[in-house]
């Protein structure tokens, strides 16, 4: 997904930018700008996807935002695209008034139901996988509260005051306590792969590795305000040539979502990113 033709560059701003953010902030309290693509220098295929879903839940200011990266294939990536946000609308409509309920443990539990109905659906299909970063903005009183939840190498970055917070973690096999975690059920990580194989040690899918790879999530809470302007969400594919901070700094000045979306995604071309791309960026305030 690129921007139209256009003689302004997309790194630059106009009044037309900051007008329609302001008009979209106001109806939506959120806008989200998307830029992929495959990389076809490195890659045959593309085997991103993503979802975003404003007033999620029917409700104003309520929103939805996931990034799936697959792997041997692109049939779990295209499933959670399709159904993740399902899956945890259900268990939203289910549980989300009980007294003292835990939106980090329903997201957790929307991981785990999704890595089950995923081995389902994917019975033909049992080696392919996706790394996963969704996040989910909601209203709680007077508060604005960001969820996060991620399996494997995708990130979630946010803006505060011009610094990056990390609200994921890498499930990678380069990482001890995910290694050690691998070789206490059986396995064994050779060149920082699971078995030799994988490069990600939690992701969707996979069942054929489930014993090792599983989909258990990193989840987190986060209360946003004046201060978080922007969000991003991407796969590996930016953030294994562009650091957290790199990635705020290129786009802090770019108003339009779609624009530093896209201004993203060129950098990681530009660095000679070997991986499919995709990039989402919420803007959250101006």
């Amino acid at each position: 997904m690129g921007l139209a033709d256009s003689e302004t560059p997309p790194t630059s701003n106009n009044a037309s930018d900051l007008q329609c953010v302001l008009k979209d902030l106001e109806e939506y309290e959120f806008v989200v700008g998307v830029a992929e693509d495959r990389n076809r220098r490195c890659r045959r295929t593309m085997e991103d996807t993503h979802a975003f879903i404003y007033n999620y839940e029917g409700i104003t200011g309520h929103g939805f935002f996931a990034i799936f990266d697959g792997h041997a294939g692109k049939a779990a990536a295209d499933w959670c695209g399709q159904h993740f946000h399902e899956v945890f609308g259900r268990i939203l409509e289910e549980k989300a008034d009980q007294p003292d309920v835990d939106f980090q443990e329903l997201v957790n539990e929307t991981f785990l139901t999704v890595d089950q109905q995923l081995a389902e659906a994917l019975q033909q299909g049992r080696s392919s996988g996706c790394t996963a970063i969704m996040a989910y903005i909601r209203k709680e009183g007077d508060k604005r509260v960001l969820y996060t939840g991620n399996v494997g190498d995708a990130r979630a970055v946010l803006c505060h005051k011009d610094k990056a917070v990390r609200l994921s973690y890498d499930h990678k096999g380069s990482d001890h306590t995910e290694a050690q975690r691998i070789l206490d059920v059986g396995g064994f990580v050779m060149n920082n792969r699971v078995n030799g194989v994988l490069a990600v040690t939690r992701a969707l899918g996979d069942s054929s590795m489930k014993e090792f790879i599983i989909g258990a999530p990193y989840t987190t809470r986060t209360e946003i305000g004046a201060n978080n302007p922007y969000l991003i969400l991407a796969c590996d594919g930016l953030w294994d040539v562009c650091t957290d901070q790199e990635a705020v700094e290129l786009i802090k000045d770019v108003v339009c979502p779609t624009k530093a979306s896209r201004v993203l995604l060129d950098h990681a071309l530009q660095k000679f990113s070997t991986d499919n791309i995709s990039v989402m960026v919420i803007r959250l305030n101006v």
